[in-house]
This record gives C-alpha cells, sequence and structure tokens, in this order.
C-alpha cells in the first residue's frame, strides 16, 4: 500500500515537473513572438513612413495632357516608384485655396500653378543618397520644370528611422539572450532530475545514442507543446489588441502573423533540441561524484 502510494507521489511529481517545464516554454516563446512582433511591426511602420515621403515634379504650362499621362506611366514602369498621382493646375489651385482659407485667384486674376506629377517612392529608395539620383533622373525630362521635395524631411526621418531601429536591435537582441537562457535553465532542470537514470543506464551499457534518444523525444515534445500554447496566447493578444487598440497593429498583416507563429514552433523544437542535447551530454561525461554536487 505504501508503495503504491509513493509510485502516485511520484508520477504526480513527474506530471507536475512536465506541466512546469511546458508552462515556463511557453512563456519564453511568448515573450519571444511578442518581442518578433515589435521588431517587424517597427520595419512595417518604417516603410509606411518611407513610402509617404512623396515628392512633386513641376511640369512646363505648355506640356501637353497626352504627354503628361506618357510621362507618368513611364514614372509608374520603374522600380522605384510606388505610386503617381497626376494633378491639374486646376486641382493645385483648389487645394491651395483650401489651405489658404481664401480664394487667391480673385487677388492674382490668373492661376500662376504648373501641372505637376505626386511621386511616393518605395521605402529602399526613400533615403537621400536614392531620391537625389532620381531627381536628377526626372529632371532629364525636357517637359520636367523642376523637382521639389523636403530635403530636411527626407534626412530627418531617415536619421530618426535608424536611430530607433538601432534601440529596438539591441533592446530585441538583449530580450532574446534572455530568453534564450531561461529556456536553456528550464531543459536542464527537466534533465537533472534524471541525470542518476542517465548515469545508471550508463553503466549498465547502454550507448550514448540510447540514453539520449528518449530525452531528446521528450525534449521536442515539450518544446512543441510549448509552442502551441504560446501561439493560442500570441494569437490571444493580438485578437484582443484588435479590438480594444486597432491603431496599435494597425500595421500587422496576416503574413507577418503566420510568420512568427511558424517562428514560435522552429524556434521552440530547435532551442528544445539543442538544451537537451547539451544537457544530457553533460551528464553523459560527468563522474557520478559529480551528481551529488
Amino acid at each position: 500500500m505504501a508503495r503504491k502510494a509513493e509510485n502516485q507521489r511520484s508520477a504526480r511529481k513527474l506530471r507536475s515537473s512536465y506541466v512546469t517545464t511546458v508552462v515556463s516554454i511557453s512563456l519564453v516563446l511568448f515573450l519571444l513572438s511578442l518581442m518578433g512582433l515589435l521588431v517587424l511591426n517597427a520595419h512595417n511602420l518604417a516603410n509606411y513612413v518611407k513610402e509617404n515621403i512623396g515628392f512633386s515634379v513641376i511640369l512646363e504650362d505648355n506640356t501637353r495632357e497626352a504627354d503628361i499621362i506618357q510621362i507618368q506611366r513611364s514614372f509608374d514602369a520603374t522600380g522605384f516608384v510606388k505610386e503617381t498621382n497626376y494633378i491639374t493646375p486646376e486641382q493645385a489651385a483648389q487645394d491651395l485655396q483650401e489651405a489658404l482659407g481664401e480664394n487667391f485667384l480673385d487677388f492674382l486674376g490668373e492661376n500662376p500653378l504648373k501641372p505637376s506629377i505626386d511621386i511616393k517612392l518605395v521605402a529602399t529608395y526613400a533615403n537621400p543618397d536614392s531620391i537625389a539620383m532620381i531627381e536628377q533622373l526626372f529632371l532629364g525630362y525636357p517637359q520636367v520644370s523642376e523637382v521639389f521635395y523636403q530635403e530636411s524631411l527626407v534626412h530627418l526621418v531617415n536619421e530618426n528611422i535608424r536611430k530607433i531601429s538601432l534601440i529596438i536591435l539591441v533592446f530585441s537582441a538583449f530580450l532574446f539572450f534572455i530568453s534564450i537562457a531561461l529556456f536553456n535553465n528550464t531543459i536542464r532542470l527537466l534533465v537533472y532530475s534524471k541525470r542518476f537514470i542517465i548515469k545508471t543506464m550508463q553503466l549498465v551499457g547502454a550507448t550514448r545514442g540510447y540514453i539520449r534518444r528518449p530525452f531528446m523525444l521528450k525534449g521536442i515534445t515539450n518544446g512543441i507543446f510549448g509552442a502551441f500554447v504560446a501561439s493560442l496566447m500570441f494569437l490571444g493578444v493580438i485578437y484582443l489588441a484588435q479590438k480594444q487598440m486597432p491603431d496599435v497593429i494597425v500595421f500587422t498583416t496576416v503574413e507577418t502573423i503566420g510568420i512568427l507563429l511558424i517562428l514560435i514552433f522552429a524556434i521552440g523544437i530547435m532551442l528544445a533540441w539543442i538544451s537537451t542535447l547539451f544537457a544530457v551530454n553533460k551528464y553523459l561525461r560527468s563522474d557520478q561524484d559529480a551528481l551529488y554536487v
């Protein structure tokens, strides 16, 4: 009877240790998923800001509309232009009138504004060096009078994005190393509780591969279960954020979520495999006296 009670207590402790391991792995992977969401959203936000740094190609007054449309199409055909918008002199005057709050045409008697094409670049090309080269390319068109953009704004945006990206990168790397350490310690504690079994199997002649195999399978299984729980937690946070704070994750796409879910499982399996391998090998190489330390 006492033997049965002891076995039941051992079984409960074993289940408790596995549950604790899976929960710990889940929390670590959940932390990594939030970190990944932060990094990817920061990247998407930076691209959004860059792609909204537009500039205007001012055309000559006597440029025919057919030529303007042809020029616009040639701009659209380039690999660095995200979108273009043809602005007629009348539309430009109306926009300026709304901005000023008064009709300046009554004072001037005529519309001094020229036709233009507003351009937004692909994020990769929205930097000072690329824009300077694109400006010279556009000025090569005989119908183009000038190219206008706020050079100081371009420099300011790129400089701030560079600084923010560096801060996020350092912070993410710090959290990543902490997460790996927590993950590794969790696996090592689980293997530590089995160190005498490992040494006993080794003493009776079991090969290292034979001893490692069940531990590796169990570790990978724990990694998969932990990744599954972490994925549910991550999706729950995304769902609540969309309901309560939609502006916070406005740049989170389905592709981003899918990539993060795949990474959660990949990292969970990889870290579980590596941590279990090192932990088991440690006790395979240890002397029997070292097991009591």
